[in-house]
């Protein structure tokens, strides 16, 4: 291009035409500052959004588990960071979520009251990191502490008062814990620890010798015993472990492992551990790490073939007890989570520290339907759950994660692939590394309402209605 080209009108000089270099940088600086005010200032509404309709901030530190009553669902458990564990009802109102001065002044004199404690669990010398009601009734509830003690307590008739009952200490720390949901085994836990032991107590106050009663304690892991999962007639007891192995005890009948699968078994073995497990009645799937999911065929009773009148299935079924149905591999991280579907759908969700959920077909030979890749971004995905009623919400899959965001999704077939089945979401922790995220949530009674264990210390509740 000629000069004259570049300045097609000779009369104008060239040099008018052209801001002096001190102006421009003048005016680069002005302009680059105001959208810069703005986004922080839209990055600040983001963190202030708050879709709760009510909360508990009585713990002082992180809230690492989280229980729900099995037979009055807004009566929650939390421990946490503080070494204590609180009991608070999550009820809210149908009224306002939240007055509009919150989100846009996180201090204003209308800001709504944390929900008050019904009673504080303590006794703990280090963090409390599982809790549980016991079966069928709540009469108990249980703590358990990095510091190796199991704690009981027992409330009246109205839930309302609970009275400490026992504890007992025979390990270093406690890793999770779990209530039997057996109708025929009342008020029984399991837990695993430390170094590797699973142990199974009764509770019973009436009997003032030993309140906490040993019912079993298998010793067959040879790392720390990661997490367990109760069948869901509560008849069978599936622990996990660091050191890769999968036993299925058969607590209350031979007292011995059912099913034993160890590395040694080069197809069952996961480098790096186990450090999810999830039973459905047949089915006992495990997740570690790299993605890896190992899915097994549980034992069933001996008259199964009496009940089911496809005999042929349920000869194949009782076959595959103890066997490796499947190997898979569809996330790119640890497997945090694992929930199988309640019938008639034949599910199993996953969920992996690389931030997606996964989707197996349980009937298809777990083929992949679904693989929501950014479903918490790249934050992990820390529980995912199948809403249990299957009247309104058995095709709703929850999830939570350390993006500090509670989503729900529709998993049946017919969903839009761009959406992958999006329903909604709630936010209302701090997340994406500020110090916050979810470690934890409950929503059973329908699935109506969420409550979730902040790392952030605080607990929410989201009115999460079906219809």
């Amino acid at each position: 291009m000629s000069a004259h080209d570049q300045n097609p009108d000779p009369e104008i000089p060239e040099d008018d035409e052209l801001l002096d270099v001190e102006d421009a940088d003048e005016e680069i600086e002005e302009d680059d500052d105001l959208p810069m005010e703005d986004e922080d200032e839209l990055e600040e509404e983001i963190q202030l959004q708050n879709d709760s309709a009510a909360h508990f901030d009585g713990h002082a530190d992180s809230i690492f588990c989280i229980s729900q009553h099995p037979t009055k669902p807004s009566l929650i458990v939390t421990g946490g960071g503080d070494d204590v564990a609180y009991i608070f009802d999550a009820s809210v109102s149908d009224g306002p979520v939240l007055p509009a001065s919150y989100e846009s002044n996180p201090q204003p004199q209308g800001e709504r009251k944390g929900l008050e404690p019904l009673h504080k669990l303590d006794g703990h010398a280090d963090s409390v990191n599982a809790v549980a009601f016991t079966y069928p009734h709540g009469e108990y509830t249980l703590t358990a502490g990095l510091d190796g003690k199991l704690r009981a307590w027992q409330s009246n008739n109205t839930f309302t008062k609970w009275r400490f009952v026992s504890e007992t200490s025979e390990v270093k720390e406690i890793n999770w814990l779990a209530a039997c949901p057996n109708p025929e085994q009342k008020n029984v836990v399991a837990f695993g620890a430390d170094d590797g032991s699973v142990w199974v107590y009764q509770v019973d106050a009436s009997d003032k010798a030993s309140p906490l009663t040993t019912v079993q304690v298998f010793y067959l892991h040879t790392q720390s015993c990661t997490a367990g999962a109760w069948t869901p007639d509560g008849k069978l007891l599936a622990t996990i472990s660091e050191d890769s192995s999968l036993y299925v005890w058969d607590v209350f009948g031979s007292g011995s492992a059912v099913v034993s699968l160890t590395p040694e078994d080069q197809r069952f073995g996961v480098d790096g551990g186990l450090y999810s497990v999830a039973c459905s009645a047949t089915l006992v799937a495990v997740g570690g790490a790299s993605g890896n999911i190992r899915v097994v065929g549980l034992p069933q009773a001996a008259d199964a073939s009496k009940k089911n009148k496809a005999g042929g299935a349920a000869k194949e079924t009782a076959a595959s007890a103890g066997q490796i149905l499947a190997s898979l591999q569809a996330q790119s991280d640890g497997v945090e989570t694992l929930s199988f579907s309640s019938p008639p759908l034949n599910l199993l969700a996953s969920g992996s520290v690389d931030g997606s959920i996964a989707l197996f077909d349980t009937a298809h030979r777990f083929a992949v339907r679904r693989h929501i890749k950014e479903a918490h971004e790249e934050f992990a995905v820390v529980k995912v759950d199948f809403v249990r009623d299957s009247q309104k919400g058995g095709w709703i899959l929850t999830s939570a994660g350390m993006d500090g965001v509670v989503r729900r999704w529709d998993v049946r077939g017919g969903t839009t692939a761009a959406g992958q089945g999006f329903i909604k979401e709630w936010r209302g922790h701090r997340g994406e590394g500020e110090g916050g995220g979810i470690l934890g949530f409950v929503q059973g009674g329908g699935g109506g309402r969420i409550v979730t264990a902040g790392d952030d210390g605080v607990a929410l509740v989201f009115k999460a209605d079906l219809a």
